[in-house]
């Protein structure tokens, strides 16, 4: 509601100010599902909306998807994505984010990439399940940069190998509890390199109906590529399958894992939630550890034009090592959202999530996974 009024509100400024802008605009969201890539070089839509959170309180946010072809005679292939966000808080905390797929003209490369730039006050439990799990609540402010790409190249089929980068530049500053940080420096600057696999069976990328997408990925940070004294290790591994169950239904599975070295810094360690998509409602670093596991199930159901809604249940936990893991410390997780298709296949997803003495609302474009 809060959106839509704000939305209104620029767009009568708009409409004053230049009627046929404003008419462009008015189209642009009537009509941003329509493929456009075929007939213009980049079909883009924006939202802007005010924004609040109990640390950084009042703001404003936006985002700009665009959708593009490096090939437009290439009819099978799908179109590349990129959305950009941004928020700013009157408080002075900000986050711009971009994230996108460019899939280049041969049609057997493709790029996965996410970049982050931010500065944030956060809440902080501390760095172990065990400790976020009993420790008061505290809180610091994060400056963080990241970038992580994925360059893939199709071996043939439905088969993809690819070559990995990771860079992350972390300071924490005005930490109220430093000795959850377990001894840990406030500043790390961290570049990883690696490879990856992947299978690719999905009838579409950004709204697979079918299919089925496995990925394994190996990133190593050598030590005298950034500020820690020692290697780390880190294996990534998702499954995700898809079935068509219905007209307008579908079913969707998803295990993600990730398992990391001994030791690894505090700005590596998973988070509970903070995975796009994974542990909805859960505050991103409530639990905080050097390893993840989650599952989760989700029905999602077309209803009617660009609408349809989603219903999921899952679980999910972090933990120090294998040999460590707790069954006690495995949290439940379910919700419910809707989606509006924004652009062309691209949905703007809305969803409340659920769990063990938490609850939240996500927003993101994109299926959850």
């Amino acid at each position: 509601m809060v959106e839509g009024n704000f939305l209104l509100l620029a767009s009568d400024a708009t409409r004053r100010s230049n009627p046929h802008l404003f008419k462009r605009y008015w189209q642009s969201l009537i009509h941003g599902n329509v493929d456009r890539t075929y007939e213009k070089p980049f079909d883009v839509s924006f939202a802007l909306a005010p924004t609040y959170s109990r640390e950084g309180g009042f703001g404003i946010g936006g985002s700009v998807t665009g959708l593009y072809r490096l090939n437009r005679s290439d009819s099978t292939m799908a179109p590349s994505n990129v959305t950009v966000g941004l928020n700013a808080s009157l408080k002075g905390f900000f986050s711009v984010v971009g994230s996108g797929v460019n899939y280049f003209a041969d049609g057997r490369t493709r790029l996965v990439y996410n970049a982050k730039f931010s500065r944030k006050v956060l809440d902080f439990w501390g760095i172990t399940f065990d400790a976020c799990d009993v420790n008061p609540t505290s809180e610091y402010i994060r400056t963080q940069f990241s970038v992580d790409a994925d360059y893939n190249y199709r071996l043939g089929g439905c088969f993809y190998f690819g070559a990995v980068l990771h860079l992350n530049y972390t300071f924490a500053d005005k930490i109220l509890a430093q000795t959850y940080l377990d001894g840990q420096a406030l500043t790390y600057y961290l570049s990883g390199v690696g490879a990856s696999f992947q299978i690719d069976t999905r009838d579409n990328p950004t709204r697979p109906e079918r299919g089925v997408f496995l990925l394994l990925r190996e990133t190593i940070f050598p030590h005298i590529l950034g500020t820690d004294n020692k290697t780390i290790c880190s294996s990534l591994f998702t499954l995700c399958g898809y079935q068509s169950l219905w007209r307008g239904g579908v079913l969707a599975e998803d295990f993600y894992a990730r398992f990391s070295s001994e030791g690894v810094p505090w700005v590596l360690r998973e988070e509970l939630g903070g995975v796009l998509g994974r542990m909805r409602g859960y505050y991103a670093g409530r639990y905080i550890d050097a390893n993840q596991v989650t599952a989760q199930i989700e029905l999602r159901q077309h209803i009617a034009s660009r609408f349809g809604c989603v219903a999921w249940v899952g679980a999910g936990t972090v933990f120090p090592s294998l040999r460590q893991i707790n069954v006690k410390n495995i949290l439940p997780n379910y919700g419910v959202g809707i989606r509006v298709e924004f652009k062309h296949n691209v949905n703007l997803r809305i969803d409340f999530g659920l769990g063990q003495n938490t609850a939240g609302f996500s927003f993101g474009f994109g299926e959850a996974f």
